[in-house]
């Protein structure tokens, strides 16, 4: 098995591309998903986010804002980290543990949807391929303030919080561009999974994993043989 990460901008159309992913039957783990579970009441991540940023960021049925944590963080770059050492750990934990139940179904590849991929790089390393979600910078910027009702300059800034589409562009062995029509996208899309589909890299790790399991069918026939000789 070999994993995809396909990552994007605010407002870039990747929860579109995803969905036609999903929709194609691939195994898709969405890194956003897995951050809002590890910060529901009663998680280790949840208990150190309240003791560091305080109950002003509880909602009145205890779950935390979300909106008003990403307020703070915004404006301040090193709560962000703080923040992030507290979070990345249980994201990563959980991550590996559905990684391994996709592998034991038998999934050939596996596609991690992670929102800051190109940013911090963690995981980049261990991708056969990563693709961006891009669309040009002006139309970017028109879709996120229709979409969230911003300004041009408070779209700007948000956008400027991110590394820019361009630079991820270079980083990126695979772009989809969603600046055209929906049928342009799709397309894109489709080449993509067929790409995916044919590819026999997922053989590496089936042979590595059966390498290894003989070997220690081996050792346990050695060892019965032994005993029972």
């Amino acid at each position: 098995m070999f994993l995809v990460g396909i990552s994007g901008g605010i407002a870039s159309g990747k929860s579109t591309v995803v969905a036609v992913l999903r929709e194609l039957g691939c195994a898709v783990i969405d890194a956003d998903v897995i951050a809002r579970e590890v910060v529901q009441p009663n998680f280790k991540a949840y208990r150190q986010i309240v003791h560091y940023f305080g109950t002003k960021i509880l909602l009145q049925n205890g779950e935390i804002n979300r909106e008003a944590l990403g307020n703070i963080i915004f404006f301040h770059p090193e709560k962000q980290q703080l923040l992030n050492s507290i979070t990345h750990p249980e994201i990563q934990k959980e991550i590996l543990k559905q990684i391994l139940k996709y592998f034991l179904l038998g999934y050939r590849y596996v596609i991690l949807d992670i929102p800051l991929l190109f940013e911090n790089r963690r995981f980049t390393k261990f991708m056969k391929y990563t693709v961006l979600v891009y669309c040009d910078p002006p139309m970017q910027r028109a879709r996120l303030m229709k979409r969230n009702g911003l300004s041009r300059a408070e779209a700007e800034a948000r956008i400027a919080s991110q590394l820019p589409l361009d630079e991820k562009r270079k980083l990126a062995s695979c772009v989809i561009d969603n600046s055209g029509d929906w049928e342009s996208t799709r397309q894109q899309v489709l080449k993509l999974h067929a790409r995916l589909e044919d590819s026999l890299d997922f053989l590496w790790a089936r042979l590595a994993v059966g390498t290894v399991v003989a070997g220690l069918g081996g050792v346990v026939y050695l060892l019965l043989w032994h005993f029972i000789s």
